[in-house]
């Protein structure tokens, strides 16, 4: 198959969509991806690349079509016009390409505009889209504090034709498919379920037994969905009670950074340590030094519905996770018995599950539990022979 991908995101910056399409190209089909200027997260271009019209390289087998995007920095306007950059000149881009694709897959984060593209080739050429929904829109807004009004009402129109235009769409968590049918109105036979899978990167790894800390770790983006403010109150909690023996350990950058650190500061919290981003390559030694990894969702209904991609790296390093989230991370978790899980932003509660988790003796249990449920249920190789079953079905 000779295969259009349309995604915001891409390599270098730090995405799951390139190693499917590497894995794609691998398995002999031609691989093209239009993408930004990479800027994602900090909002800064890469060493590299310049602002300026449209550029193309090749990486692992995959051509790379970059086009013009002004870079999200750290300010609310640049990110506005950051999603319109790319999905108005990745538009453009589009129909300057031959109509020899056979099919078109577009991966759909934040904000729907950056499909728009995907919508364009496949109208104009008659090519069927697979639209994989890994955010939901409007929703996602009632997380910046928009649930209504003029602006909210627009996003919904503008979803609800975007959404409509792809074939079919895939659907992260289970979650997502009652707001698509009720909301958005898409028919539920449109709709099929192809969770995240976990990175190669990710294997069992074992934890010092012999060390006297209990080390509870968060690796991902830092933005205000993840409610981390959630574990620096709940590390307040246990450090007013004279718990010296949980070590917290954030990884990642993201908008709430600084803020996190400055409430770190102003709680005097002398348990909690902020690495920033590091490379890929050095996570799994940082996941060895964990007991258990932290996963937090704010207490929202539309971000209830999500699985974060983190889940499936969790479970695959084969460690016991420690939740405060609602919906279907609780689902999930329950299923996989592989942890606890307390309600989205309950910071005491939180504590608690964590003195709970360094008083029990039979961790080993938890993190097994993990890697078994990921294996079962998040096999890389299994979610891209389904997702290369659909492309082909489509491609018919």
């Amino acid at each position: 198959m000779k295969i259009l991908v349309v995604c915001q995101h891409y390599w270098p910056e730090p995405y799951p969509l390139t190693e499917t399409c590497e894995e794609l190209a691998r398995r002999g089909h031609e691989v093209h991806v239009v993408t930004d200027i990479p800027n994602y997260p900090a909002g800064d271009i890469y060493p590299g690349y310049i602002l300026k019209g449209y550029q193309t390289e090749e990486r692992n087998g995959v051509i790379i079509h970059r086009t013009f995007t002004i870079p999200r920095k750290t300010n609310p306007l640049f990110r506005v016009m950051n999603y319109y950059s790319y999905s108005l000149s990745s538009t453009n881009f589009v129909k300057s390409l031959p109509g020899d694709f056979d099919v078109v897959f577009t991966n759909q984060t934040s904000p729907i505009m950056m499909v728009r593209a995907a919508m364009a080739y496949g109208k104009k050429w008659n090519k069927k889209v697979l639209l994989y929904c890994m955010d939901l829109w409007p929703a996602s807004l009632s997380a910046g504090g928009v649930s209504g009004g003029s602006v909210y009402n627009h996003y919904l129109k503008v979803s609800r034709k975007l959404y409509g235009q792809a074939d079919e769409i895939l659907i992260t968590s289970k979650g997502f498919q009652d707001y698509l049918t009720d909301v958005i109105g898409i028919e539920k036979e449109k709709i099929d379920y192809l969770p995240q899978y976990a990175g190669d990167e990710f294997t069992q790894i074992k934890t010092d037994k012999n060390k006297k800390t209990v080390d509870l770790m968060f690796a991902g983006n830092v933005g205000r969905a993840q409610s981390i403010d959630t574990v620096l109150k709940a590390a307040k909690v246990l450090q007013d009670k004279g718990n010296d023996v949980i070590k917290f350990h954030i990884l990642g950058d993201g908008s709430e950074l600084e803020n996190l650190k400055n409430m770190a500061n102003e709680l005097e919290l002398n348990s909690i340590t902020f690495y920033g981003r590091r490379p890929k390559e050095e996570m799994p030694e940082f996941y060895g030094k964990a007991d258990a990894l932290l996963l937090m969702l704010m207490k929202d209904e539309t971000i209830s519905r999500t699985l974060p991609g983190k889940a499936q790296s969790y479970m695959a390093a084969g460690k016991p996770i420690i939740a405060a989230a609602n919906g279907e991370i609780k689902r999930v978790m329950e299923e996989a018995d592989c942890g606890y899980c307390v309600p989205a932003e309950d910071y005491e509660a939180f504590a608690d599950a964590m003195e709970q988790f360094a008083n029990n003796p039979d961790k080993d249990r938890l993190g097994n539990n993990s890697l078994r449920y990921c294996k079962e249920h998040f096999s890389k190789k299994k979610i891209i022979d389904q997702l290369e079953k659909k492309l082909k079905e489509l491609a018919k």
